[in-house]
């Protein structure tokens, strides 16, 4: 190569370097409050994916609906405005309807249950819907077993529900439960949900025990009935179009840190549980437990409605699933 080649051969080396050292910059958002397992989630995947990036990646983490809520994010990373969010089975059902399936009520017996069928067929299933709709699954965190709490008296029968005003996210399933039980629902978004029940816009909620101490409505809510009505997984979603615009070598890296981040944030999820529900007694709120058999026969119409209705099959593939993992 002559003196010429050699100088034009230096200039490319030398304007390629920035483009290969150029960093990747994506946003997390997510609704919980500092400390709950989804955000301890999101802190670890961000520091993982940056260690298996070799520093490349850097994810920005915006907790506590900085990013909006829930259904405001799932519309965002559908037009790129937001890259990644850990976000609720509910708002996520909004845009792919089969996620309702995972939310019948009784299906599970636990979290550990549920994570065998998530991890399975049904979850392959759940990733290809998703992406249809300009959603990658990065995996499945988790949103817990949810339980109901209020401001009026225990609850431990069907009928004690009956004419309480019951706050729900949008979320179809979770409605259905509660008004098949006598309950009156009401949506209202989770950021203003502590004011709501502090000033008796509706006498009770339903969610995990971790949303239910992190986010403070334990100061505002005196009964926690431990009805497990029903889980949630938290999908862990990339928008298709920041998906796309990466590498392969980015795209192993955020798989594999996702991968990772779950399982720590599951881990976690199951300790909190277990310790919260032995630290709320000692702040005051009294702990009922139900008639299990007495809600699970009350509540057998919502997956009998499902089953016939648009995801109908899907509905069927994921308590016969449900059932095979018991």
């Amino acid at each position: 190569m002559n003196r010429i080649g050699v100088c034009i051969a230096a200039l490319l080396a030398f304007a390629a370097a920035p483009a290969l050292a150029q960093q990747v910059k994506l946003t997390l958002g997510h609704g919980a409050a500092a400390g709950n397992p989804r955000d301890e989630g999101a802190k670890k995947f961000a520091e993982l994916v940056k260690e298996k990036s070799g520093g490349r990646i850097e994810v920005q983490v915006a907790g506590s609906a900085q990013l909006g809520d829930d259904a405001a994010m799932v519309t965002g990373m559908r037009t790129g405005s937001i890259d990644m969010s850990l976000n609720s089975q509910g708002a996520v059902t909004n845009v792919v309807p089969e996620y309702a399936a995972l939310g019948m009520p009784y299906l599970f017996d636990s979290a550990e249950h549920a994570w065998k069928v998530v991890d399975g067929p049904a979850g392959d299933e759940l990733a290809k819907k998703s992406e249809a709709k300009g959603l990658i699954v990065l995996g499945y965190m988790d949103n817990g077993v949810r339980h109901t709490s209020n401001n009026k008296h225990p609850i431990q029968k069907p009928e004690d529900l009956k004419g309480l005003k019951i706050r729900t996210p949008p979320d179809t399933v979770t409605v259905s439960i509660f008004r098949t039980l006598g309950a009156d629902t009401q949506q209202i978004k989770f950021s203003e949900l502590y004011i709501a029940l502090q000033q008796g816009a509706v006498d009770g909620q339903e969610n995990p025990v971790t949303n239910f101490y992190y986010s403070k409505l334990h100061e505002v809510q005196p009964h926690l009935a431990m009805t497990g009505h029903k889980y949630e997984t938290t999908p862990f979603l990339m928008s298709k179009r920041s998906w796309d615009k990466l590498g392969d070598a980015d795209r192993q890296a955020i798989r594999a840190a996702a991968k990772e981040a779950v399982r720590h944030q599951r881990n976690l999820a199951l300790a909190d549980d277990k310790r919260l529900i032995e630290l709320l007694p000692k702040e005051g709120v009294k702990i009922t437990q139900i008639d299990r058999e007495a809600f699970r026969k009350a509540t057998a119409p919502v997956i009998d409605e499902a089953s016939k209705g648009a995801i109908g099959d899907f509905v069927r593939q994921v308590v016969a699933e449900a059932q095979k993992a018991r």
